[in-house]
């Protein structure tokens, strides 16, 4: 069978019909079996016990596979003494992502301004367009927040 990632990876797995889903974590990911979940035709694979040919599972089959933070698996955490900014980095992290939401509103809004003052620059069809892309922008904003 085949074992497929997030990353689109796959790795070949040799298996028999009899092995269970708990035998196959095992046998691949060995001290993660816990951590493993196996996903086969849109069902999760709970049963440790279920035998692959229970399952249908046949050759050149493919399970994909999920490592999920649990509970009992410690995160390891930033050392606080490594750390070089400020207490408000934690706070309001700068990154491209909060800022396009700004951006975009702007780059609007400059657009409309001119499509006020300039009326005889915009045709119908641009002002259809700049019409639906704010109204677009604002089902996504909201959507958002």
């Amino acid at each position: 069978i085949r074992l497929k990632f997030l990353n689109d990876t796959e790795e070949v797995a040799e298996v028999r019909p009899e092995d269970t889903v708990g035998i196959l974590k095992s046998k691949y990911f060995p001290g993660q079996e816990s951590q493993m979940k196996f996903i086969y035709r849109g069902q999760l694979l709970q049963d440790q016990g279920q035998t692959l040919r229970s399952l249908h599972i046949t050759d050149n089959c493919v399970i994909h596979c999920h490592r999920s933070c649990s509970a009992t698996t410690p995160s390891p955490l930033p050392d606080p003494s490594t750390s070089t900014s400020g207490p408000d980095a934690a706070a309001f992290p700068l990154g491209a992502g909060n800022l396009l939401v700004p951006a975009v509103m702007v780059v609007l809004a400059v657009i409309w301004y001119f499509r006020v003052t300039y009326r005889q620059l915009f045709t119908a069809p641009a002002t259809v367009s700049l019409i639906g892309v704010t109204v677009l922008f604002s089902f996504l904003l909201f959507g958002m927040y």
